[in-house]
């Protein structure tokens, strides 16, 4: 039997010269030089230039026949280019075939955009996605993530960790954001809900005592949506019993600096810098910083305390307050309508202004500055600023003056701007470990404690006897990993005793019974001999979208969902038919019209 196949069209190279071959690929482009056809082919691998002349007739005529996106199978022999043709763009430009037989597997329609055209809509994109998957670019991507995957899990099984998939059907539980709900139909009234995570499961495995596991699993998540999110995304779920937070993440360590050099052949630093959250948030307004931006935030809160300014003096006397400072090197001769453009961008993070101090002249004091702020601040605590920031001549000074968290986002959003508009972010990869995170954050508009990971994560030993007294002044055992700017994995030692997850959950206002109805399961297994363990999550989809250069974690997902969770392709959500809700008991409440979504009643 004759293979339909006996090569790829990218792997052939001169080795492969005078050897007969069969290829099977995609017609990218055809060209008709003088009576000789030269056709590229395409596969996953790449393009091969073949050619087909008059001397084969009947592969002539199927030549003068074929279109672009027709699928082709080509017999022929493999021969050198003519000298001068050759082609150093192509993998494959030292060589051509010579056809000596051609079929059309396929014909195609006309198709709706061109492989190589640039500025396709991405929801032209989205609804034939199986034409723009066939595009190099979007090819070496997906060729890249199962790249990512197979390394990774060669890594986790040469440590000992086991592959064990856990339920997509399960509880509700809460983890942060809306799940997706399934209606049961076996179970009137009741729904199974897609998971956010395997976090309750993963732990339960560690009480039975796998003692090592990692996953790659789909979760799904009911949330608004970014350019790094997607309402089901992939993670490399990872837990693992009787190791330390240092154990663990010198283990993960290993496992991206041997991702990064087998994949990319990139050497990251080792060990990875740390720092703790408090001072990521003082330094850089954010507790995923991008280092590889070389501007900081500075605090001036004690400067400014008691000038007559109130837009200064009102936060920085403030406990939940803050003021700080972000210079901008060489950043006075920014125009005042550039000014007015970053003020309107911190303004989307809540700020409600951007003061600034153009520095002409740091030696000459207060003459040598322009600011419509100067008049409200003393000599002393200008001589404080310039001295704090390290400003220069030229330099500019931006302000941030506000409860804590908005000078943070938006001083931090701000930063990380500027370093891309001004030329301050350096080339390559800087990861992190963030670290000594607050258990909780205090809710104003709920009026409660909210875990700042989740409700699982342990605190520090010696915050456990605080956890009634003082829960805002208690650190957990958590630990992020950053990469230029982006969180890639999150994780924690959990909670290993009956009495201490008890104890958090009421801080967090989930009472005995509501704890019981929600996590009894996982109560009832910590009282049978529950080891410590603890694990993390990365977010493969986004580690890839980094690792690929991409600006999407949808560029690097082979069929993703638009910015409203709808997938064009499929035209999903879709309605239900009368019968299919008939059989689970849900009866649909139609909305007036003009609003949106339909409600339901089970």
């Amino acid at each position: 039997m004759t293979a339909m196949r006996t090569h790829y069209c990218g792997t052939l190279d001169a080795g492969a010269i005078d050897q007969p071959v069969r290829l099977c690929g995609w017609m990218h482009r055809r060209r008709d030089h003088g009576g000789v056809i030269f056709v590229d082919l395409r596969d996953r691998t790449g393009l091969v230039q073949v050619v087909v002349d008059p001397d084969t007739p009947e592969a002539f005529a199927v030549a003068e026949r074929v279109r672009s996106e027709y699928v082709l199978q080509v017999a022929g022999r493999v021969r050198r280019r003519p000298e001068g043709t050759e082609n150093p763009d192509m993998a494959t430009g030292e060589i051509e075939v010579l056809v000596e037989e051609l079929n059309i597997l396929s014909a195609a329609e006309t198709p709706p955009f061109q492989l190589d055209e640039e500025d396709v809509a991405e929801e032209h994109r989205l609804r034939f996605r199986y034409l723009d998957l066939r595009r190099p670019e979007m090819q070496a991507r997906l060729r890249l993530r199962a790249q990512v995957t197979r390394r990774l899990r060669r890594f986790l099984d040469d440590e000992g960790f086991l592959d064990i998939e856990t339920p997509m059907l399960t509880r509700t539980t809460p983890e942060g954001a809306r799940d997706y709900l399934v209606p049961s139909r076996t179970h009137p009234g009741h729904f199974f809900a897609l998971p956010q995570s395997p976090q309750l499961f993963k732990q339960l495995l560690m009480m039975s005592g796998m003692d090592r596991y990692y996953q790659i699993v789909r979760c799904f998540r009911d949330e608004d949506l970014r350019a790094d999110r997607q309402p089901e995304f992939t993670q490399l779920d990872i837990e693992t019993s009787f190791l330390t937070e240092e154990e663990i993440m010198t283990l993960m360590e290993r496992m991206v600096r041997d991702l990064f050099a087998q994949v990319l052949e990139v050497a990251l630093p080792d060990p990875f810098p740390r720092l703790t959250y408090a001072e990521a948030m003082r330094r850089f307004g954010s507790d995923k910083p991008d280092l590889r931006v070389t501007l900081e935030l500075v605090d001036i809160g004690d400067l400014v305390r008691e000038v007559d300014f109130k837009v200064f003096a009102g936060p920085a006397a403030d406990p939940h307050g803050r003021v700080a400072a972000l210079r901008l090197p060489g950043g006075a001769s920014l125009t005042r309508k550039e000014i007015d453009d970053y003020t309107r961008f911190v303004s989307r993070y809540g700020a409600r202004g951007l003061a600034y101090v153009k520095v002409n002249q740091a030696g000459a004091g207060r003459e040598g500055l322009q600011s419509p702020i100067l008049k409200f601040l003393t000599d002393a605590a200008i001589a404080g600023i310039l001295e704090r920031t390290g400003a220069v001549d030229g330099d500019l000074i931006f302000f941030g003056a506000d409860k804590a968290r908005v000078v943070n986002e938006s001083l931090g959003a701000l930063r990380v701007r500027l370093g891309h508009d001004r030329g301050f972010v350096e080339h390559g990869w800087r990861p992190l470990w963030v670290v000594d995170f607050p258990m909780f954050e205090w809710d104003d508009k709920a009026a409660r404690w909210n875990p700042l990971h989740h409700p699982f994560t342990a605190p520090r030993e010696a915050d456990i006897e605080r956890l009634a007294t003082d829960p805002g002044g208690c650190l957990s055992r958590a630990y992020d990993m950053v990469l230029n700017g982006s969180e890639i994995g999150g994780g924690s030692i959990r909670i290993h005793r009956h009495e201490v997850q008890q104890q958090v959950l009421s801080l967090l206002g989930i009472g005995e019974q509501e704890a019981r109805d929600k996590f009894g399961f996982l109560l009832d297994a910590l009282r049978y001999g529950c080891p410590p363990h603890g694990g993390i999550a990365f977010g493969l989809d986004r580690m890839v979208m980094l690792m690929a250069g991409a600006a999407s974690i949808r560029e690097v997902m082979a069929f993703p969902k638009t910015q409203t969770a709808a997938c064009l392709l499929t035209q999903a959500p879709s309605p239900a038919s009368d019968s299919q809700l008939r059989e689970l008991g849900i009866r649909l409440r139609r909305p007036p019209e003009g609003d949106k979504p339909h409600s339901a009643t089970a």
